[in-house]
């Protein structure tokens, strides 16, 4: 049977003096591994709430906020860049924190969670049995990425590009999910999740787009750091795209499961959400990614 998500699964663990980030564990009483879902942009863990319960018969499940969103900490620039390897540094601790047996561990990671899952990786092969990432950018390739992301990447465009974004907050939170799907493959997300989102949009003086963009002021540097240690990357990959993915062509998922030698599944119809357009999608990718 599934779990509800509650008061009782959902805490808070102190990653340093800095940052405390909120996260949901759901336990299973025997559970055959653990399962670490990684959201994207403009999500908070909620994304992951359905996926969760359908798996919390059989695994130990975990999902956190990044820090900038939800209600995770928001230091200050100076104490945390929100750069992709910043990101690892707090996704290996939280194993730590969170005492994941790794060899047990299967992490799904999108969106802006993909690449410090992976350039962890690169630095720990053993940081998982199976990682599974999905509609994300691993090389710097802008042009499989949507025009605005692009302008986040560097240049004078930046900052208006994030003054727009905040500025139209409501839009974000509820037009992104299903933009470049046809009118017939639209759905709805929970409005426990959009009130989550709007809730966890600004903390202190810092908005999660705000993280977002400093998170892509170091995306290219990052991503050519990964592109260069491809070699090194040894921890079994699997990938999943949303064939309709307007916001990173799949043509970015096809050349990284060439590069990498790892099977690629084109989910047809599926946009940049899977786990939001068709949770039995990626729920069903991860149980035979976990057979």
């Amino acid at each position: 049977m599934s779990q509800p998500v509650n008061d009782k699964t959902i805490d808070f663990v102190e990653i340093d003096q800095d940052i405390t980030l909120r996260r949901m564990v759901l336990r299973s009483a025997n559970p055959k591994g653990a399962v670490l879902f990684l959201h994207g942009f403009p999500e908070t863990l909620y994304a992951w709430k359905d996926v969760a319960r359908a798996l919390a018969d059989e695994y130990e499940v975990h999902a956190f906020d990044w820090p900038g969103y939800g209600l995770s900490s928001r230091p200050t620039v100076d104490r945390f860049s929100y750069a992709p390897r910043d990101y690892a540094q707090i996704l290996d601790r939280y194993i730590g924190k969170a005492g994941i047996d790794t060899s047990k561990l299967t992490i799904y990671a999108t969106d802006i969670g993909a690449l410090p899952t992976l350039l962890l990786a690169v630095e720990r092969p053993n940081l998982a049995r199976m990682i599974i990432v999905g509609d994300f950018a691993p090389f710097n390739r802008p042009q499989h990425m949507f025009a605005s992301l692009q302008s986040l990447k560097e240049g004078p465009a930046m900052a208006q590009v994030r003054a727009n974004m905040n500025a139209n907050r409501d839009e974000i939170l509820q037009n992104p999910f299903t933009r470049g799907l046809p009118a017939e493959a639209h759905f709805e997300i929970a409005r426990e999740f959009k009130d989550d989102m709007a809730e966890g949009w600004t903390q202190g003086a810092m908005t999660s787009v705000d993280a977002f963009s400093r998170y892509y002021s170091h995306f290219t540097r990052e991503q050519d750091h990964f592109e260069s240690q491809l070699a090194r990357l040894k921890t079994p990959l699997k990938i999943v795209w949303g064939e309709k993915d307007l916001y990173i062509n799949k043509e970015m998922g096809v050349e990284f499961a060439e590069r990498v030698r790892a099977k690629l599944t084109l989910l047809p119809g599926i946009g940049h959400f899977p786990h939001l357009q068709n949770p039995m999608l990626t729920i069903e990718e991860i149980r035979g990614a976990l057979r």
